[in-house]
């Protein structure tokens, strides 16, 4: 088996994307968009909502979660695929005396 075959590289670039994207990505989006910057809504002393974030935490969390199962499903595909000999394993000759 070739390394960094195609099944490798969609792998790798979809796991890596999605943690990149809810993490990194959504996150600039939030700081950009001002307050408030954490996962919980602002709300005033009578206890009133009064800002919530840009995008849903959840969603941001989802995100994460699923690149995390990408590449758990891709390491697991590697653990359970032999890799194919390379050739040189092959018996060498012996002469006898």
């Amino acid at each position: 088996m070739e390394h960094n075959a195609t099944v490798d590289r969609i792998a790798a670039g979809l796991g890596s994307g999605l943690v990149l994207l809810g993490v990194v990505v959504l996150g600039l989006v939030e700081t950009l968009a001002g307050k408030p910057y954490g996962a919980a809504p602002l709300t005033n002393d009578a206890g009133e909502v009064i800002a919530t974030p840009l995008i849903d935490p959840t969603l941001r969390t989802g995100l994460v979660i699923a690149g995390l199962v990408v590449l758990g499903l891709y390491a697991l595909y590697r653990i359970a695929t032999p890799e194919p000999g390379t050739g040189d394993d092959a018996a060498a000759e012996v002469v006898a005396d």
